[in-house]
């Protein structure tokens, strides 16, 4: 036997008591799978001891010889979870186990649901240590679906707010492009108990997210966590002057996609906001030779101009303004 093989489960003499359940797949299979014997072997095992529900040290290791084959395998999580409850196993050496199985595969549903359920049990203290563990898998995948999920999780259930708003301002330094990121901040800044909610945080947030526009406008994350720092608040929203008028700086640069700053100027218009003569002009700069009286339309205009993918979206929004004036 080489190095790194392991003992076939049949010449085990700890396992010299357990009578495989073979996988029945009917009596005339279509397409019988070609497993391989390692893995028929193993799942043969691990059947017999599921359906005889031993919760023993040895089915634990099986579940983990099982889980190395195939990770994904919700069966063999569930029932090490019984397991591991019935041995009153110690649960940060689980944790480990599962960062092991994590390295060759993190995008699975069934190694989080369990991670999930370690870190419940284990409560606040492995706050720290389940950030870590998020922020070490988001390194390598910084839009890593499983891993913001249970971050957050993790924040609500468990506590750890303290750092995750510079932990974001991190993200956003080295990428002011990771929309991940940007939303994992309107997270903290909207449930976080340390902060006071929304009201409490726009002002910062709003000189914050305007300074990232100035330096990449044509970050479409940023423009949008603009408009979302002002929620269900529409008076303040287009009362802020701070919001037209970096609508109006980016306009005003020559060498920028001004997509964005155009269709926030026209919600702005479309909610209320009143133009004022700077505003008309900055629009009519970009017109070319239209002249549409109503600036809103002429900004749907000039939009599927410049952002001739979603022509039709800003025909259709002219076309319901038109309708409501």
């Amino acid at each position: 036997m080489t190095s790194g093989e392991t003992l076939p489960l049949s010449q085990r003499p700890e396992w010299s008591d357990v009578v495989p359940l073979i996988q029945d797949d009917g009596p005339n299979p279509v397409v019988p799978i070609a497993y391989k014997e390692e893995f028929s072997e193993t799942m043969d095992y691990f059947r017999a001891i599921y359906f005889s529900d031993e919760r023993s040290p040895r089915a634990l290791q099986l579940t983990e010889e099982t889980l190395r084959l195939n990770s994904g395998n919700y069966t063999v999580w569930h029932f090490r979870r019984l397991v591991l409850e019935a041995l009153n196993h110690d649960l940060y050496e689980e944790l480990e186990f599962i960062e092991r199985i994590a390295k060759d595969n993190s995008k699975n549903y069934q190694l989080w649901h369990h991670r999930r359920w370690v870190a419940e049990k284990l409560g606040p203290d492995v706050a720290g240590r389940e950030l870590d563990f998020t922020r070490r898998v988001l390194t390598l995948d910084a839009k890593h679906y499983h891993a913001w999920s249970h971050r957050q999780w993790a924040l609500r259930a468990l506590g750890g707010w303290e750092n995750e708003l510079d932990y974001c301002h991190q993200l956003l330094e080295a990428d002011v492009f990771n929309n991940s990121a940007w939303n994992q901040r309107y997270y903290v800044i909207t449930k976080s108990p340390l902060l006071g909610g929304i009201e409490d945080m726009r002002e910062s947030e709003v000189s914050y997210t305007i300074k990232a526009i100035l330096s990449n406008p044509a970050n479409e994350s940023s423009w949008r966590y603009l408009k979302a720092l002002y929620k269900d608040d529409k008076k303040s929203w287009i009362s802020d002057p701070r919001i037209s008028s970096v609508c109006l700086k980016v306009l005003s640069q020559t060498d920028c996609f001004p997509g964005f700053a155009l269709s926030t100027l026209l919600d702005l218009l479309c909610d209320g906001l009143k133009p004022t003569n700077e505003h008309k002009d900055s629009v009519k700069a970009l017109a070319n030779e239209e002249a549409d009286t109503n600036l809103a339309n002429l900004v749907c205009t000039i939009l599927a101009r410049v952002d001739p993918i979603r022509a039709n979206y800003w025909a259709w929004r002219k076309s319901k303004i038109t309708q409501n004036s």
